[in-house]
This record gives C-alpha cells, sequence and structure tokens, in this order.
C-alpha cells in the first residue's frame, strides 16, 4: 500500500502570527511550526496578482534558495503552493540591518568592517560555487540573526538571482539597485559572477566611511562614474584607513571585470585574513556619524515612494514613468536605493528585442503614477479602505522618524 500524501497546505503545518514586512504581491509573517514550535518568516505571494513571468521567477527564487545552505544566508525551509497563495518559509532573523546595528554600536572600527565583508563575501561565495549570482547586494538586502552581540550576517533577498554556469558570462538583463550596478551592466555588456565582487566593493567603502564611493543626484553622471570607476579616498577621512583595505577596494572596484578579485580571492587577501595583525582597531565615530545620516537617507527615499504607491491605490499592473520620458520601468525611484529590474523587455517592429529602454527616475518629485481605469469590481470595499489608511499612517510614522534621525 502507498504511503498516504504529506499534508501541504499551509495552515495544516504553520501557525500565523503577526505581519513583518510587505511588498507588492507579497506579505512577510511570522509563524510557528506546530510540529516544533520553531519559529520562521513566511513569504506569502498572492499568486492571483501574478503574470506567468512573476510565477517564473518565484520559480526561480525558490529553485535557488533551497540549493543554498550556509550560516550567512537566509535558509528557504518550506516551498507550499496552494490555490491562490504560495508560500516561501524562510529563517527568522531578528537582528535587523546589519548598517542600522552598526550605528547602535558604542565601539566600531576598521577591524569590524573587515569582519562585516567577510562573512559577507563568504555567502557570495557559497553562491558563485554553487552557480548562483545574486545581483542585488546592498544593505537592505544584509541582515542581523539576532540582536545578539556579534549574531551572524544573514544575506537576504535572492528575488533578483540566477543561475549560471561555471565562469560563463552573458546578457541576463538589466537588473539591480543603482548605487550598487557594476560597469558591465550598465554597458549592457556580457556579465557575470563579478557583478557580485563590484557591488561588495561598495558596500566594503561605505562601510570604512559611511557613504558612498559614487554618489550624483542626476542619473547619468552617476551612471557615468561608475563605468568609468571614477572613486577616490578623501582626506581626512581616508587618512585613518589602512593601505591594505584601500587596496582591497581597489581589486573590488576594478572597472575590468575579467580583471576584478574574486569572492575566494578576496577571503584570503591580508585585510581579510590577517585583520588581527592588519586592520585598524581604532574606533571610527565620523563613520557612524556619516552611516547614520547615510541610513536616513535610504529609509526617507523609501518611504516617499510607497507613501506615493500606497495613496494612488497602486496595482499589479501599475507602471512608473518619469515625466517626458517614453520608456516604463517596473520599479524606480531616486538614482540609488531601489531595486530595479528590466526583464520585459519591448520588441520593435522588426522583432528585435530592445534593451535600451530602462529609465530609473532621478527624483521621488519627478515620479508620477499611471494606474489603470477601475472596473466595479475592483473599487475598494471599506475595510480595504481602512487597511489602507492604517498602512499609510505606518508609512508616514516612518517618515517622521527617519527624518528626524538626519
Amino acid at each position: 500500500m502507498a504511503a498516504p500524501a504529506a499534508c501541504t497546505r499551509f495552515s495544516d503545518n504553520y501557525e500565523i502570527k503577526e505581519e513583518l514586512g510587505k511588498g507588492a504581491f507579497s506579505v512577510v509573517k511570522r509563524c510557528v511550526q506546530k510540529s516544533t514550535q520553531f519559529e520562521f518568516a513566511a513569504k506569502i505571494i498572492n499568486t492571483k496578482k501574478l503574470t506567468a513571468r512573476d510565477f517564473q521567477k518565484l520559480e526561480r527564487e525558490a529553485r535557488i534558495c533551497r540549493k543554498l545552505h550556509h550560516p550567512n544566508i537566509v535558509r528557504l525551509h518550506d516551498s507550499i503552493q496552494e490555490e491562490n497563495y504560495h508560500y516561501l518559509v524562510f529563517d527568522l532573523v531578528t537582528g535587523g540591518e546589519l548598517f542600522e546595528d552598526i550605528v547602535a554600536r558604542e565601539f566600531y572600527s576598521e577591524a569590524d568592517a573587515s569582519h562585516c565583508i567577510q562573512q559577507i563575501l563568504e555567502s557570495v561565495n557559497h553562491c558563485h560555487q554553487n552557480g548562483v549570482v545574486h545581483r542585488d547586494l546592498k544593505p537592505e538586502n544584509l541582515l542581523l540573526a539576532s540582536k545578539a552581540k556579534g549574531a551572524a550576517v544573514k544575506l537576504a533577498d535572492f528575488g533578483l538571482a540566477i543561475e549560471v554556469q561555471g565562469d560563463h558570462q552573458a546578457w541576463f538583463g538589466f537588473a539591480g539597485t543603482p548605487g550598487y550596478l557594476s560597469p558591465e551592466v550598465l554597458k549592457k555588456e556580457p556579465y557575470g559572477k563579478s557583478v557580485d565582487i563590484w557591488a561588495c566593493g561598495v558596500i566594503l567603502y561605505i562601510l570604512l566611511v559611511g557613504y558612498p564611493p559614487f554618489w550624483d543626484e542626476d542619473q547619468h553622471r552617476l551612471y557615468s562614474q561608475i563605468k568609468a570607476g571614477a572613486y577616490d579616498y578623501p582626506s581626512p577621512e581616508w587618512d585613518t584607513v589602512t593601505p591594505e583595505a584601500k587596496n582591497l577596494i581597489n581589486q573590488m572596484l576594478t572597472v575590468n571585470p575579467n580583471k576584478r578579485i574574486t569572492a575566494a580571492e578576496a577571503l584570503k587577501h591580508p585585510w581579510i585574513c590577517q585583520r588581527e595583525r592588519v586592520a585598524s582597531v581604532v574606533h571610527r565615530q565620523e563613520t557612524v556619524d556619516c552611516l547614520k545620516k547615510f541610513n536616513a537617507r535610504r529609509k526617507l527615499k523609501g518611504a516617499i515612494l510607497t507613501t506615493m504607491l500606497a495613496t494612488r491605490n497602486f496595482s499589479s499592473r501599475s507602471m512608473i514613468t518619469k515625466k517626458g520620458e517614453g520608456s516604463q520601468v517596473k520599479e524606480s525611484t531616486d538614482s540609488s536605493s531601489t531595486t530595479l529590474e528590466d526583464d520585459d523587455v519591448k520588441e520593435d517592429k522588426k522583432g528585435i528585442v530592445d534593451r535600451s529602454t530602462t529609465v530609473i527616475s532621478k527624483e521621488p518629485e519627478e515620479i508620477r503614477i499611471v494606474c489603470p481605469a477601475k472596473t466595479s469590481q475592483q473599487i475598494s470595499s471599506n475595510s480595504q479602505c481602512t487597511a489602507r489608511r492604517q498602512e499609510i499612517i505606518k508609512i508616514t510614522e516612518q517618515l517622521i522618524e527617519a527624518i528626524n534621525s538626519g
């Protein structure tokens, strides 16, 4: 006799608790596994709102996460498909963002930055060994396992991750977050694992001084800086950083991807593997102060866009466009902090794929929301309106908090 089929409904295995976060098509909630009482984070995706392409991406994310098992990566424990919802059950990480934790510390040194980037590189190296390119390394995706001192750094959000064969490079589409995009992606050239190392270089630069190596309010100038690898080490903040730290940054922010250091090589760099001897242990108060402002700007800009979307009843088919431009993108904000993926490329009359139409709006005030006309079935009920008002209030509180913190 065949063994009885295991129960597959999410509610049979897990008890849903409070909400932890929210996205355009999904909500993340704490949940408790009934059989063990272990706590997890459940990403609940409303599949009714997804296109066929979105389904493919969801399957890709789950497939990639299933094969990654590393102490510095948020682990996928379960994947359950139901009629209208898909549930991804991950590690419950409670320590918040790495960058937020750093500014709350009483002491932070170059050696601490070395330990942080080592853990990030360990996670990236594991990805690359398993043929995975993350494509969206940024502060928002670097979390801490818990609030305990010395908690492990965890790499999260594999929504843009892709699978590659060996060191194969190809054009996989325009994807990532503007301030962390590599030159080869911006030039629309074939790329591979090295795009993650470039992003690590940007992150390491920020970890050491609290501001990014590439920055401009103008999108085109920002991209020109990145493509040229035009960054420097201004005085006085960089005067106290060791030459070995700068050397590692230089090898990560090498414009030619074929000459860029790999994750495995970076882990063997003296500033990483011999940090006790090489890295400075002097407290970097200026870095902490700058990082507080950097964090506040990130939060403020993200909250502004989210508020705009919430107040305009942003739907799954809404598009965000820049005034005066005919091209469209799926998600867009300022020039540095929001993830973008240009997968839905258009074809011209000859059937040629046009990959040059991605536009990232320069500032939130230049964004307009274009929503399709609602049918009577789409008009929100009173309960939905109430929920939306509560969401707007919550986001407004985040805005106020971000403003108050600098």
